[in-house]
């Protein structure tokens, strides 16, 4: 078995497909960066959810009174243009 393992890491592709899912199993590089990625999406996830479902509809709103502010102040300008 040790020159299996020795061919192994010798050539560094697994002969068998059973030696490649032991060697993917076994493999934790990325682990630490893939559990604060799922960490950062469990905390970011419930607030774009309470954002969009109770935030959004007031932000609408703002930039939209914004908009025909905007509208209005123009259509002054112009009239009083003449």
């Amino acid at each position: 078995m040790k020159t299996e393992t020795t061919e192994l890491k010798k050539s560094g592709t697994p002969k068998t497909f059973r030696e490649l899912l032991s060697r993917v199993h076994n493999d934790e590089r990325g682990a630490v960066s893939l559990e604060t990625i799922l960490i950062i999406g469990a905390i970011a996830i419930p607030i774009l959810i309470f954002l969009i479902k109770f935030g959004w509809p007031r932000i609408k709103d703002y930039f939209n009174d914004g908009l025909e502010e905007l509208e209005e102040g123009g259509t002054d300008a112009a009239n009083n243009r003449i």
